[in-house]
């Protein structure tokens, strides 16, 4: 793999301070002709940058200078062209959101997950179909969420859902809150599975629709489904990649 890369980093004092003694260190290709971007922040700005950098045919390698840093590398200036040739790749694929509110339709991409959220004190009503079978007549809750296996780690995590292997093929479909059914934890669904949420009393009970950290609020339904033609490589550092960060994961007490 070619050593040429490109730094990128979050506006924060330490990843602005890091990208400056980086760049004092190395030789940045710039966003045309490096092949590795490696960012400096944390899993939101990474995020960011893969998103930014879609289709550009570049592979993204982190370094944590952020507050989350499961989807980064250790931050540390030397050795980082070795550490740049031994590591090891992992494939994502987004979800691709499509979301109707008053305007029409919007889509979007999520790398980890599709959130719907309530956006009154009034909880959500939600219907869940599943591949245009309701599955779920009327989800009362304070939001539902589909996310990849690179996403299962996140927001999915947090509301109790299962942790995903990166290589599974398989989506998770996790309830946040959920008042009614009260013991519906979520499900796992082939990562072919179509999924539209349609908003129950939209008037009355608004919901917003978040792809990553793009929102769309007052929407009417949302469809989701994972888009297998769009992918993304990031690069861990071996012995450190995004299967073992998720396997260990799942044993943290």
């Amino acid at each position: 793999m070619s050593r040429s890369f490109h730094f990128v980093a979050a506006d924060t004092a330490d990843a602005q301070a890091a990208l400056f003694q980086l760049r004092s260190l190395y030789s940045d290709a710039g966003p045309e002709e490096a092949k590795i971007v490696v960012a400096l922040g944390g899993d939101g700005f990474m995020l960011q940058t893969l998103h930014a950098f879609l289709g550009k045919n570049k592979a993204i390698y982190g370094m944590h200078q952020g507050s989350v840093g499961f989807l980064m590398n250790e931050y540390r200036e030397s050795g980082l062209e070795q550490r740049l040739e031994k590591a090891e790749p992992a494939q994502v694929h987004p979800l691709r959101m499509r979301a109707s509110d008053d305007t029409g339709v919007t889509e979007a991409l999520a790398f980890n997950e599709v959130s719907l959220l309530r956006q009154t004190r009034q909880a959500a009503k939600i219907r869940i179909l599943v591949d245009e079978k309701i599955r779920i007549k009327e989800l009362i809750c304070d939001g539902v969420l589909i996310c990849t296996p690179a996403g299962s780690t996140a927001y999915n995590l947090s509301a109790h859902g299962p942790i995903l292997p990166i290589d599974a093929a398989l989506l998770a479909l996790t309830p946040i809150s959920a008042f009614r059914p009260r013991r519906w934890r979520g499900a796992l669904l082939p990562h072919r599975a179509r999924v539209r949420f349609e908003i129950i009393e939209a008037e009355k009970r608004p919901v917003s629709a978040v792809a990553d950290d793009f929102e769309i609020r007052n929407v009417k339904w949302v469809d989701v489904a994972e888009d297998r033609s769009v992918s993304m490589t990031m690069l861990f550092d071996a012995g450190h990649s995004l299967d073992e960060r998720i396997l260990a994961e799942q044993f943290i007490d």
